[in-house]
C-alpha cells in the first residue's frame, strides 16, 4: 500500500471526483504581478502512478509535455477510438506519470497575504504537493487549477513544490478529441499573492446601450468579511457609480452570506463605441476593493467591449446586425512543443487568420489559453468557446452516466466563469461529439441561469433536429452537412434557428473543394449564416528521421514554407511506432505545421473579400462593400489590366465611400484596346494604414472581372514533318517521354478516404495498358489510334499531330466507357528534358488551383520556378495544378525551351514527380525528384471536394464517361 494519500484515492479512476482542494474558477486575472514558475523543473517519468519516485532526476522545461522530449512515451494520434482498451471510467495499468519538482522562494513581502498556486493546464490528472504535504487534485486538461498555499508555505522561506501528472484517467474518456495525445503541463505555472480581503469574481455586462454593469464578489481568507469594505471603479479613467440598492457590503439582510460580499458598479457611457469583429473597440475597466480605511486591498483590470448578441428568428445578430460567420476550428498546436503555445504563437495564428478573411474561431474542443481571448478581443474575432468534453469512443454511454454528471457541469461552468467578460465570446458550446444526454442538459441549465446574454450550441443536440426547440442548442450547428440539405432546410419554411455549421469543408491534404459554392449559397440564402472550416493546423510534428523522435524545442529553423529540412520530416499517426493510430487524418488544416498558408487559404480570402467587383457595365465597374459595420476608408486599391498578349498595365484606384452593403459605379481606369484577345481587370486591395493585424500595404483581396473574351486565332499548318516512333509516340527533341493519355492522379486524401480511389484502382486506371490500333499518315499529319485497357473497360484514344509554324499541333479525343463514370482526369501527360526550370503562364495563379477551388487564383501572367509549383501536402498526393491556363512556356536560364498554347482554358500541372512517384510513398523525405518536368494537360480534371470527412465535390465538377476532346500546340522557343 502506498503512503501517499492522494495516490491511495486513485483519483484517475473516479469520475465523480473532479477536484479536491481546488479554488473556484473566476474571471479575475492574476497574471499581472505574479511570480512566474516557468522554466526548468526536476523531472521523473514513472511507468504508473503507484511507482515510487527514485533518486535520479532529469530536467524538464515548463510549460511543456514529456511526450515531445524524446522519452519512451511518445505522442500518439487517434481520432475516435481510445488509445487503450479499458472502458470508462478505467485507465490502463501502464499509465505514464510525470513528476515535476522545484524549490520556490516565497517573497518575504508576502507575509500576511493569501498565497495561491496556479497551474495553467495539466493532462490529465494533477496532484499537488508542497514540502511533501498533499494540497489538491484537479482534472480538466485545458483549464487552470488554483490552490491556496497560505497554510503550507511561509513568506521569506523556501518551499518545494511537486506537481504529479497522471496521463490516463477517467477524464481521458471525455477528452477523446481529434488530436495528439500528450502528457505534461501545457500552460504556465505561477504563484501569486492577494490581500486576505480579495475580489473573488467580477462579472461585466456591457450592452450596446452603453449601460455598464459590473457585479463583484468579495471574500476574506479568514472566512467572515470585515466591516466597512467598499468598491470603486473607473472606465477609461472615468469613475463608476456604486449601485446602492444592490450593494450588500454593509446591509443587514439575513439572506446575505457573512463570508461572501456582493456589490455592483454602474455607468452609462455616452456615444459608446461598440465592439465587433471589424472594429473591435475596447475600454479599460479597473475595479478596486477598499478596506474600511480607504486603502486598496485588491484590484482587477479588464479590457471590455460593448456589444449585444441575440438570436431573432433564425438569425444570429451581433449589435443588431446579421453577421456572416467566416470561421475556423483551432486546436492548441506547435510542431516543436506539441500542445504548448506561447503568446507570440497565439498572436501569429490570429494575425494570419485575420489576413485571410476569417472573423470567427471555434476553440475546438476545449477552452484556449487566456491570452487567446485577450487577442481575439483586441484583433476582432467572434469566438465559440467550447468546453473540454468529447467522449467520442464511448459517447452514448457517458452522455447519461451520472458518474460523469459533475464533470460535465464542472467543465462547462468553469469555462463560463473564466471567459464571461470577453466581448469576443459570443456563443458557449457544451463540447463536441459526445452524443446527447442528461449530462448535457444539466450543464446547459447552469449556463442559461448564469449567463443569459449569450446563446448556447451543441452539435450533438442539434443533430436530433435542426429545428427542434426542445434540445440544448440555440443554433443548428451540424457537421459536414451537404450543401443541398442546408439550402433545402433554409427554404423549407420549417427553420427556427440560425444554421451555422460547427465543422464544414474538411481541409485534409489537397482539399477544400466547393468552398466558393458553399459561400455563394450562404450569401444568397436567408437562414444560412456560415460555419467553421475544419481546421487551422496540419498537426505534423517535426521528427528526426535518424531516430524517429520528435525534434523538440531545439528544432526551430529546421523547416520553411511547409517543408522539413533534410534529415527531418513531418510525422503523423503511426510514425512514432504506435500500433493504435489514425494515420494522416491529423493533417487536416488550412496551414502547414510551420503556419505556411496552404493554397486553400487564398480561396477563402477572396470569398471573404470586404470589397468586391459586382459587375462590369459599359459606364464602368460596380464595387460593393461586403462588410457588416465598416466603410472602405481603411483600404487602398490599385488597378491592374492583364491582356492576353502579355501586356500588363497598372493604375492607382480611389475606392468610393461606401457604407456596409452599398454599391457604387466607378469609371474604367484604362482605355481597353478593341482587339487582342482576353482582357482581365483586377483590383488589388491593400491595407491603407497600419492595423493591429497588418502593416500598411498588406494585401487583403484581389477581386477581378473579365472585360473581353478570347479572340479566335486558328493555327496555320506548314510543310514540316511530324515524327512518331514505332509505337505511334510523338518524337520531339525537348521531350523525354511522349504525350500519352492520362486518367489517373496520385489520390488525394479525399480520394482515398472518400472511397473514390479504390474504385479507380478496381477499374485499373493506375495501370492502363496502351495498345496501338493504327498509325495513319496523310501528308504531314499523323493520326494515331490507340486503346488503353483497364481491368474493367477500354478507353479509345485518337491523337492527331499536325505540323504548324515552329512546332506541332496535337488534337486529341478520348472515349471513356460507361463503366468509367467518375475518373480523376482526362488528358495528356509528357516529360521534358532537364534544365527547363521556369514556368510562365497566362491563366489562374500564381498559387495552386483546381476546378472546384479556383476563386482565389486571379487570371493573369504568372511566373514561378518549377520546383516551387509543387505543394508539399504532408502525405504526398496530387498537387501543384493550375486552373484555367491558356498558354504556358517552360524555359531554361538562357530562355530556350518550349511553349504550349491550349485550345481553351485547361487544367495544367508541371512538377518533378509522376503520379506513381507520389502514390508510392508516405512522406516527402522518400520522394526523389526527376531531373525533367512532368507535364499534365487535362481536358477535364475532377474536383477536390472534402470527402475525407464531409461531402464530395459537386456533380458538376466530376469527370463523366463519353467523349472528351482537347488540343494543344507545342513549339520550341
Amino acid at each position: 500500500m502506498t503512503s501517499d494519500p492522494l495516490i491511495a484515492l486513485r483519483p484517475w479512476e473516479a469520475p465523480e471526483v473532479t477536484s479536491w482542494g481546488r479554488l473556484p474558477m473566476n474571471a479575475v486575472d492574476r497574471r499581472r504581478g505574479a511570480l512566474p514558475l516557468d522554466g526548468d523543473w526536476r523531472f521523473q517519468l514513472l511507468p504508473a502512478p503507484h511507482a515510487p519516485v527514485g533518486g535520479a532526476w532529469s530536467t524538464a522545461y515548463l510549460p511543456g509535455v514529456w511526450t515531445m522530449r524524446g522519452t519512451d512515451d511518445p505522442p500518439q494520434y487517434t481520432n475516435v477510438r481510445m488509445p487503450f482498451a479499458e472502458v470508462p471510467p478505467h485507465a490502463p495499468a501502464a499509465n505514464p506519470t510525470g513528476v515535476y519538482e522545484r524549490a520556490v522562494d516565497v517573497p518575504a513581502d508576502w507575509a500576511g497575504r493569501r498565497i495561491v498556486l496556479q497551474v495553467g493546464a495539466a493532462e490529465s490528472v494533477l496532484l499537488v504537493y508542497v514540502d511533501g504535504r498533499p494540497v489538491g487534485i484537479s482534472k480538466d486538461s485545458h483549464l487552470a487549477a488554483e490552490f491556496d498555499l497560505t497554510g503550507v508555505v511561509r513568506a521569506g522561506q523556501r518551499a518545494t513544490v511537486r506537481l504529479t501528472v497522471v496521463k490516463w484517467s477517467d477524464a481521458s474518456h471525455i477528452e477523446d478529441q481529434d488530436q495528439w495525445w500528450h502528457g505534461g503541463i501545457t500552460r504556465s505555472v505561477l504563484l501569486y499573492a492577494t490581500d486576505p480581503l480579495h475580489l473573488a469574481d467580477v462579472t461585466v455586462r456591457a450592452p450596446c446601450s452603453g449601460e455598464l454593469r459590473v457585479d463583484c464578489r468579495v471574500r476574506h481568507a479568514s472566512g467572515a468579511l470585515p466591516e466597512g469594505w467598499y468598491l470603486t471603479g473607473d472606465l477609461d479613467g472615468r469613475p463608476l457609480a456604486q449601485d446602492a440598492e444592490f450593494d450588500r457590503a454593509n446591509v443587514e439582510d439575513e439572506r446575505v452570506s457573512d463570508f461572501l460580499g456582493e456589490a455592483r458598479l454602474l455607468a452609462t457611457v455616452p456615444e459608446v463605441r461598440t465592439w465587433n469583429a471589424e472594429t473591435p473597440e475596447l475600454y479599460d475597466l479597473t475595479v478596486r476593493l477598499h478596506r474600511a480605511d480607504g486603502t486598496v486591498a485588491d484590484t482587477s483590470r479588464h479590457r471590455i467591449g460593448f456589444r449585444d448578441v441575440e438570436i431573432v428568428g433564425r438569425d444570429l445578430l451581433v449589435n443588431g446586425e446579421r453577421v456572416f460567420i467566416r470561421g475556423v476550428n483551432r486546436h492548441d498546436f506547435h510542431p516543436l512543443t506539441g500542445r504548448t503555445v506561447s503568446y507570440d504563437d497565439l498572436r501569429a495564428d490570429l494575425v494570419l487568420l485575420k489576413r485571410f478573411g476569417f472573423n470567427a474561431i471555434r476553440t475546438s474542443h476545449y477552452p484556449g489559453d487566456p491570452a487567446l481571448y485577450d487577442l481575439a478581443d483586441e484583433l476582432g474575432f467572434y469566438v465559440v468557446d467550447e468546453a473540454d468534453i468529447e467522449s467520442h469512443d464511448h459517447a452514448h454511454e457517458i452522455a447519461d452516466d451520472p458518474r460523469y454528471l459533475n464533470a460535465f457541469v464542472d467543465r462547462v461552468s468553469r469555462m463560463v466563469l473564466r471567459d464571461k467578460n470577453h466581448p469576443s465570446v459570443i456563443v458557449w458550446s457544451l463540447g463536441n461529439e459526445s452524443d446527447y444526454g442528461a449530462n448535457h442538459d444539466a450543464a446547459a441549465g447552469w449556463v442559461r441561469r448564469h449567463d443569459p446574454t449569450r446563446p448556447l450550441q451543441y452539435e450533438g443536440a442539434a443533430r436530433l433536429g435542426w429545428a427542434d426547440p426542445d434540445v440544448a442548442s440555440d443554433i443548428a450547428c451540424p457537421m459536414y452537412a451537404p450543401l443541398q440539405d442546408c439550402v433545402a432546410h433554409a427554404l423549407s419554411g420549417e427553420q427556427t434557428k440560425p444554421l451555422i455549421q460547427c465543422e464544414y469543408s474538411h481541409a485534409m491534404g489537397n482539399s477544400n473543394g466547393t468552398l466558393a459554392d458553399h459561400w455563394a449559397a450562404i450569401e444568397s440564402t436567408p437562414g444560412l449564416q456560415g460555419g467553421f472550416i475544419w481546421e487551422f493546423w496540419d498537426h505534423g510534428i517535426l521528427q528526426r528521421v535518424s531516430d524517429g523522435r520528435p525534434a523538440g524545442r531545439g528544432g526551430a529553423g529546421l523547416y520553411d514554407n511547409g517543408v522539413a529540412a533534410p534529415g527531418y520530416r513531418w510525422a503523423y499517426g503511426g510514425d512514432f511506432g504506435e500500433t493504435i493510430h489514425d494515420g494522416a487524418f491529423i493533417a487536416d488544416g488550412v496551414v502547414f505545421p510551420d503556419r505556411t498558408p496552404k493554397p486553400a487559404l487564398y480561396e477563402h480570402r477572396e470569398i471573404a473579400a470586404p470589397v468586391r467587383i459586382e459587375c462590369f457595365r459599359h459606364e464602368g465597374i460596380v464595387l460593393g462593400n461586403h462588410q457588416h459595420f465598416r466603410g472602405l476608408d481603411w483600404l487602398a486599391g490599385e488597378w491592374r489590366l492583364d491582356l492576353a498578349d502579355g501586356t500588363t498595365l497598372t493604375a492607382p484606384a480611389e475606392l468610393p465611400s461606401l457604407c456596409p452593403g452599398e454599391t457604387a459605379a466607378v469609371p474604367l481606369p484604362f482605355e481597353v484596346p478593341r482587339d487582342g484577345g482576353e482582357a482581365w481587370l483586377t483590383l488589388r486591395v491593400t491595407v491603407a494604414e497600419d492595423q493591429p493585424w497588418a502593416p500598411r500595404g498588406t494585401e487583403v483581396c484581389m477581386p477581378q472581372v473579365r472585360l473581353r473574351g478570347p479572340a479566335v486565332t486558328p493555327a496555320v499548318p506548314v510543310e514540316r514533318h511530324v515524327d512518331v516512333d514505332g509505337e505511334g509516340l510523338l518524337v520531339h527533341p525537348l521531350l523525354t517521354a511522349a504525350p500519352v493519355l492520362s486518367l489517373w492522379r496520385a489520390p488525394t486524401d479525399n480520394d482515398e478516404l472518400g472511397g473514390i480511389a479504390p474504385r479507380w484502382r478496381t477499374w485499373g486506371l493506375d495501370a492502363l495498358v496502351r495498345k496501338v490500333v493504327s498509325v495513319h499518315r496523310e501528308g504531314d499529319r499523323v493520326t494515331v489510334l490507340a486503346e488503353y485497357a483497364g481491368a474493367t473497360g477500354v478507353v479509345r484514344h485518337r491523337q492527331v499531330c499536325t505540323p504548324v509554324e515552329g512546332g506541332v499541333r496535337v488534337d486529341e479525343e478520348a472515349e471513356l466507357p460507361e463503366e468509367f463514370d467518375d475518373v480523376a482526369r482526362v488528358g495528356s501527360v509528357f516529360e521534358t528534358v532537364p534544365g527547363l526550370d521556369l514556368l510562365e503562364w497566362f491563366g489562374q495563379g500564381p498559387w495552386e488551383a483546381y476546378p472546384d477551388r479556383s476563386a482565389g487564383a486571379p487570371v493573369g501572367h504568372h511566373s514561378v520556378p518549377v520546383d516551387e509549383l509543387f505543394t508539399p501536402y504532408l502525405r504526398p498526393q496530387e498537387s501543384g495544378g493550375r486552373h484555367g491556363v491558356r498558354h504556358f512556356r517552360l524555359s531554361a536560364p538562357d530562355a530556350t525551351g518550349l511553349s504550349v498554347v491550349l485550345d481553351e482554358p485547361r487544367q495544367v500541372s508541371v512538377t518533378r514527380y509522376r503520379a506513381e512517384d507520389l502514390t508510392a510513398v508516405a512522406h516527402h523525405d522518400e520522394l526523389v525528384p526527376r531531373p525533367g518536368c512532368v507535364v499534365h494537360i487535362d481536358a477535364a480534371h475532377r474536383g477536390l471536394g472534402t470527402a475525407s470527412c464531409g461531402p464530395d465535390t459537386l456533380s458538376s465538377y466530376r469527370v463523366p464517361p463519353g467523349v472528351h476532346r482537347w488540343s494543344w500546340t507545342l513549339r520550341i522557343l
